[in-house]
């Protein structure tokens, strides 16, 4: 079953978003690698090799798993509304009717700065219709923010 409209043009986000998900994996892999490494060196218990290859072998698991995931992102404009979706095992389809739209984000954190990306959040009065976009090069952000605006400007006029 394929939850997204094949009719529609849909827009993939940067793949420079896989390695800003990637750095972020690997700081918490990190973690859990050198606490495992520190207990397996100290009590030298198997348990703690045991976890030692599990978080290595998720850690694999999960970097295929963000490479896909960060694929499966895409967004459309239609003459009504945006469409989001995202999603591998759980495909999800956000639909936001431009009228329904109250607010729209724009935001850049540390990492998505270094790789000069920007995500953009839609907010509705409704918080299950919220939808974010990723992995946005700042112009295209901007740009989708401004659109975004005048058309839920010019929907909401009509209500």
């Amino acid at each position: 079953m394929e939850p997204w409209p094949a009719t529609v043009r849909w827009q993939s986000i940067s793949h420079d978003q896989i390695w800003v998900e990637l750095i972020r994996l690997s700081m918490t892999l990190a973690v859990l690698l050198f606490g495992t490494a520190v207990g397996w060196a100290w009590t030298g218990h198997w348990l703690f090799g045991t976890a030692l290859g599990l978080v290595v072998l998720i850690g694999v698991l999960r970097v295929i798993g963000i490479v896909r995931a960060v694929r499966a992102w895409g967004y459309a404009e239609r003459e009504n509304d945006l469409l989001v979706r995202h999603g591998l095992l759980v495909r999800r389809l956000s639909i936001v009717p431009y009228a329904r739209m109250q607010f729209v984000d724009v935001s850049a954190g540390p990492l998505e700065r270094a790789f000069d990306l920007a995500t953009v959040q839609l907010h509705t009065a409704a918080a299950a219709t919220d939808a974010r976009v990723p992995g946005l090069r700042p112009a295209e952000a901007s740009r989708l923010r401004d659109r975004l605006t005048a058309l839920g400007e010019d929907r909401a006029e009509g209500l």
